[in-house]
């Protein structure tokens, strides 16, 4: 389409704007059941821009996103893109402790937020949150408390009708090379990082994937599950809207509930992780529904095993296609496209899209010749500016020639196509969630009943990775799989709980005593029972 074309040199706002003008009654998003069409999306976020920018909120000022997937999300991000301000989005399944800790990082100065989800009360929360955060001056909540007795707090739908009809008395001009949202990621030891992203970073990796999978004006998609997630944000909110197309969102995702949608809504384009997939396969074999509309879909997050691969093309969806995607280069830098053959689509993870580079190289960052196995490094629009607030991290994320180091093992083939081999980093992808397992591992230690501990991840056909803790109890100690689950979810997100608690007298260790990560794992894989097939 023209105008994924000329994606990189719109404003975002612009982006919605444009297609409004064009045609305002299509719709855009499709939530529980009701329509919200380009028209109206336009119009309520100028409105909530307004009115955000009568409350004090300025160009450049950080503003938290705290929510599920829900038209109010998509309203924000284009509002707060009309501002010139930050956006920060966040997981509403965060821990109390990491989600204060991105608050204060990136000193956001308002937050939006659910008023209850997950069985959360985040009124409750942020009424404790408030006093420890002195940039935080505004409360936006979605829902239905009357919220009267604080003049810091207003409700979502009260500041979109306080701003209809009204404009922004100074508007900003969108700098493509600015900083436009702050997206946190696990470090190497599990603490939050901030990915700076400019708006040319996602429009690049927005339109790149929109045209790879040829979304179309009438197409209709799903399974953009995470709006908080980068993906979510480049190909989901914004791959959309530069096509014209219409995006279903789900609030809570359940596998039987998305084949619903897609029979009802005659959905086309199916994006998700693995986990995703392979849920909605099992489902469908239990109770199949008409799914004969879609024609495409895009896994990414987690690597596919073949048979899950075969098996979700034979039975829900005709053809899948596969992407390499980073926060830190704004979510697709590969991706297979329909014309690759069947074999690199299921064994690679596709080309580099357009103007982006990949090399394979050595510890030492030196370049190593075609079909080699290294690690792979990264340059081109997509990539992050940087960490924000640490350049010391950022620095080391970057060799002397520029390009960004993924910490991904793979090779480059002779026809381009890339090889994801393993990972240098010491991570578990679970569900297309990254799981460092130090930070596992330190709650582990803290427990009582634990003389060692040891997280690693085994393959699983629905999550990609489980997350795995294997501990050696201390002498006489009595401890439970649900017990050792219970402590790790006092204080750690729910997708970083460990799926799966193995006991042991002793770990496989190195003459060093290093424990032998590799040789552990296959351990727990071989007493595993072999997946469903």
């Amino acid at each position: 389409m023209a105008l994924p074309e000329r994606a990189p040199d719109l404003p975002i706002a612009q982006i919605l704007a444009d297609r409004a003008r064009e045609a305002p009654d299509e719709d855009f998003l499709l939530f529980r059941g009701q329509p919200l069409s380009y028209g109206q999306a336009d119009e309520e976020a100028r409105w909530l821009a307004a009115a955000l920018a009568n409350m004090g909120i300025e160009p450049g000022d950080r503003v938290a996103v705290i929510l599920p997937s829900c038209p109010e999300f998509v309203l924000s991000f284009f509002a707060l893109a009309r501002l010139g301000v930050v956006l920060v989005p966040m997981n509403p399944r965060l821990a109390e402790a990491e989600l204060r800790y991105m608050l204060r990082h990136s000193e956001a100065v308002c937050a939006i937020t659910v008023e209850s989800l997950y069985g959360v009360d985040y009124l409750q929360l942020f009424e404790e949150l408030l006093p420890q955060l002195p940039e935080l001056q505004y409360l936006v909540t979605v829902g239905e408390e009357d919220l009267w007795y604080d003049d810091r707090i207003y409700q979502f739908e009260d500041l979109v009708s306080a701003g209809r009809g009204r404009e922004i008395e100074n508007p900003v001009e969108e700098d493509p090379d600015a900083l436009f949202t702050i997206v946190y990621t696990s470090g190497t030891t599990g603490k939050p990082k901030g990915v700076e992203l400019t708006r040319r970073n996602l429009l690049h990796a927005a339109a790149a994937t929109a045209r790879g999978v040829g979304i179309q004006a009438d197409d209709r998609i799903i399974g953009v599950t995470a709006l908080f997630h980068v993906f979510g944000l480049g190909p989901g909110v914004l791959g959309t809207a530069l096509a014209g197309a219409t995006l279903v969102l789900q609030d809570e995702v359940e596998p039987g509930e998305s084949l619903d949608l897609i029979q009802r809504h005659e959905v086309t384009v199916h994006y998700g992780v693995p986990m995703l997939f392979v849920s909605e396969l099992y489902e469908q074999r239990r109770a199949p529904r008409d799914v004969r509309s879609l024609r495409v879909g895009l896994v990414a997050g987690a690597p596919m095993v073949e048979e899950s691969l075969t098996a979700v093309e034979a039975e829900l969806c005709p053809l899948l296609l596969t992407a390499y995607s980073l926060t830190e280069t704004a979510s697709t830098l590969c991706l297979s496209v329909p014309d690759d053959p069947g074999q690199k689509r299921r064994f690679t993870v596709g080309r580099p899209v357009e103007d982006t580079t990949i090399r394979v190289v050595e510890e030492d960052g030196s370049q190593l010749p075609v079909e080699s196995l290294g690690e792979l490094v990264v340059k081109g629009p997509g990539v992050m500016r940087g960490y924000y607030r640490q350049p010391r991290e950022t620095a080391a994320s970057f060799g002397e020639d520029g390009f960004f180091r993924t910490g991904d093992l793979g090779i480059v083939d002779e026809e381009g196509y890339v090889h994801l081999v393993g990972r240098r980093k010491d991570v578990i992808i679970r569900g297309g969630s990254n799981v460092y397992p130090r930070e596992v591992e330190d709650r582990l230690h803290a427990h009582p009943a634990v003389l060692e501990a040891a997280v690693v991840g085994v393959r699983d056909q629905l999550l990609g990775e489980a997350i795995c803790a294997a501990i050696v109890p201390m002498e006489g100690a009595i401890v439970t799989e649900e017990e050792v689950q219970e402590w790790c979810r006092e204080t750690l997100a729910d997708h970083k709980v460990p799926d799966l608690v193995r006991f042991l007298d002793a770990f496989p260790t190195t003459g060093t005593g290093k424990i032998r990560r590799v040789e552990l794992t296959r351990l727990i894989e071989a007493e595993r029972k072999p997946p469903v097939s």
